[in-house]
């Protein structure tokens, strides 16, 4: 069983596409992605948040999460805005404390947030307030999170890159390959 910082680096040097830029940033990444995969091993259910520009990512994490030719168990993961529609018109501190009462009530063994886009869109008020959040923040630096640029012509790839070695990574936890200690 290898260490996830160690698995990580040999991951990111088997890949063909040109992913030689995250080995740098992997100090930044393992412990992001060790909360977020430990949060899923324990049963908590991942609701998935974007800004409008990263909806088609969003869709395609969810397309791809449960694609049945992994050959692993299914994950909870969910749009939040499929669950709850009125997401959009959510604003203030009450309104936001009232759907963390009903998503605690939805899910018994906890919830995390991963959200992908712009530091400063509404969505991430509800996201900062959640501890285990799984943040990729374009643009602004926060705490807890993974940085990328929106003026990255190849930030598009990157966000799949990044995907795909989250994923990787889950399935490699599932299955005992790796030691999600860093």
């Amino acid at each position: 069983m290898q260490q996830l910082l160690k698995w990580t680096l040999e991951t990111i040097r088997e890949e063909e596409s040109c992913f030689s830029w995250m080995e740098e940033y992997r100090y930044e990444w393992a412990p992001l992605v060790k909360s977020a995969v430990n949060n899923v091993v324990e049963g908590k259910t991942c609701l998935l948040v974007t800004d409008a520009q990263h909806k088609w990512f969003g869709k395609y994490v969810l397309n791809s999460i449960n694609d049945l030719k992994k050959n692993r168990p299914l994950l909870p993961f969910y749009a939040l805005g499929d669950c709850f529609p009125n997401l959009q018109a959510m604003g203030g501190t009450a309104e936001i404390e009232l759907m963390e009462d009903m998503l605690e009530i939805s899910y018994p063994n906890g919830y995390f947030f991963w959200y992908i886009g712009k530091g400063d869109h509404p969505y991430t008020k509800l996201a900062f307030r959640n501890d285990e959040s799984f943040l990729w923040i374009l643009d602004d630096e926060v705490q807890n999170s993974f940085r990328l640029r929106s003026s990255d012509p190849l930030k598009d790839i990157k966000l799949l890159q990044l995907y795909k070695l989250f994923d990787q990574t889950l399935s490699a936890a599932i299955f005992g390959d790796i030691d999600i200690e860093l």
